[in-house]
């Protein structure tokens, strides 16, 4: 076994486990990471549950898959492995072997630590490995330094969930709560500044809940740890996701009006605009309290760019519900915004909720809740032209035609003419257009350093 293939699905914090897998398999079985799954010896999906029917779109995969898996079991070039990791793998365990046979391992989030002695389990012809528990806190201890390099480190800080939002899968796919020691995340953090990163992205599934102790016994909260990262040399960025609305307070409020390192972004999802959906959804907060943060936020920084979540047609959802939702979105004008039709997911309080909000109402509701959202981004992207913007070059543009694409301290892809020894680099650049999804700059030639 040689080369290793990873199919990630969803979130930010799936693709850092990713990473960290490529790391554990390269150091435990020497490992390449490949482009595609027909040059692997090991196949891993390492799969999200929150999307919509998540798991069909799982199994239409491996079926694609199953006609490559056949030819290598006929072939002269030996059997591949084929893997299914994260949530999905989590929450269907052994329906996943039922519904795709030629699957030998499935495990989840709290288990990948262990792939290396799955891995030589199989070798010694032992069938079907099946690992999903949800309390697996000491995986990190387990994991080899991070090979994270380039310009943008993601260090996971936190992960669960003890809410049990009545939609939400993440309680029971991730587990409850629990929090990384804050000397494990440091030395992660200063390995990624070593290997050339400027911008640190902490990540948890509820981030703001983060709480632990440092080798001198201080109890650190999210504004803590925060504070103690921007005082590593090298750092010029950090930015903080997934927050939830009840776990605020003014200390990482504050932190934006203090701590030139900590860009002014805040993904905080609302979900619904109207009380009586927050209450179904039991997210224990209110639409005022939602209102009372991001005002807060942007009264200590005037450039605080706002992002959020929105889920429509959820059970019992009336007309005045969903206008509530919208005229909310019209108040607050988020700079950007994820928004789905519910889906039922299996385990939730919701799957059982009635009534169902009629699937054709449901997609006409996000339809024209996306089309407000598109309209307000637009519109605050046309306000940033004529504005200098810092930008950090990550890579080159989709777009092709030469250009590169960076983002600003608010999370905006700006789009810009340039070589590519620039990617890595912060430049200052004057915004000349604006789009749907991004903006268009120019660099100002005093500030290419």
């Amino acid at each position: 076994m040689k080369n290793l293939f990873i199919k990630n699905f969803g979130c930010q914090m799936n693709l850092y486990d990713a990473g960290r897998i490529t790391d554990l398999l390269a150091k435990s079985h020497g490992l390449t990471l490949v482009s595609t799954p027909e040059a692997a010896d090991l196949i891993v999906f390492n799969t999200c549950h929150i999307r919509e029917k998540a798991e069909e779109k799982l199994f239409s995969e491996l079926g694609r898959m199953r006609k490559l898996v056949q030819q290598r079991a006929q072939g002269d070039d030996g059997d591949v492995v084929f893997a299914v990791g994260g949530c999905v793998g989590q929450a269907e365990g052994m329906e996943i072997f039922r519904r795709a046979p030629f699957v030998d391992v499935v495990f989840g989030p709290q288990n990948y630590h262990e792939l290396p002695q799955m891995l030589d389990r199989l070798a010694q012809r032992q069938q079907k490995i099946c690992a999903t528990s949800t309390h697996a806190t000491d995986k990190f201890d387990h994991l080899p330094a991070t090979g994270q390099s380039g310009p943008i480190a993601m260090v996971t800080i936190q992960e669960g969930c003890n809410r049990y939002c009545s939609y939400c899968v993440v309680p029971h796919t991730r587990g409850p709560e629990w929090s990384r020691p804050v000397a494990d995340v440091l030395d992660e953090i200063a390995v990624c500044l070593s290997q050339g990163a400027v911008e640190i992205q902490l990540l948890g599934q509820n981030v703001t809940t983060y709480k632990a102790m440092d080798s001198d016994g201080t109890i650190h909260d999210l504004a803590l740890l925060i504070r103690r990262v921007a005082l590593l040399e090298g750092v010029r960025r950090i930015r903080f996701i997934t927050s939830h609305p009840a776990d605020m307070n003014d200390d990482l409020v504050e932190l934006f009006a203090e701590l030139p390192e900590l860009c002014p972004y805040m993904h905080l999802p609302i979900q619904s605009g109207s009380d009586a959906i927050l209450r179904a959804m039991e997210r224990g907060h209110t639409v005022a309290d939602y209102r009372q943060w991001a005002e807060k936020l942007r009264r200590v920084h005037p450039e605080m760019a706002l992002a959020s979540d929105f889920i429509v047609a959820f059970p019992g959802e009336t007309e005045q519900d969903f206008q509530a939702t919208l005229a909310l979105i019209e108040e607050l004008r988020f700079d950007h915004a994820y928004s789905f039709l519910f889906s039922s997911r299996p385990g939730t309080k919701a799957a059982s909720m009635v009534p169902a909000v009629p699937l054709a109402v449901g997609q006409q509701r996000l339809a024209d809740l996306q089309d407000t959202l598109n309209r307000i981004q637009l519109e605050n992207n046309r306000q940033q032209v004529g504005k200098r913007e810092e930008i950090l070059v990550e890579k080159q543009s989709r777009t092709g035609q030469g250009l590169l694409s960076g983002r600003t301290r608010g999370n905006r892809w700006v789009n810009i003419p340039g070589p590519r020894e620039w990617i890595g680099r912060l430049l200052e650049v004057e915004i000349v257009e604006g789009f749907p999804n991004s903006l268009k700059g120019c660099v100002l030639p005093e500030r290419v350093v």
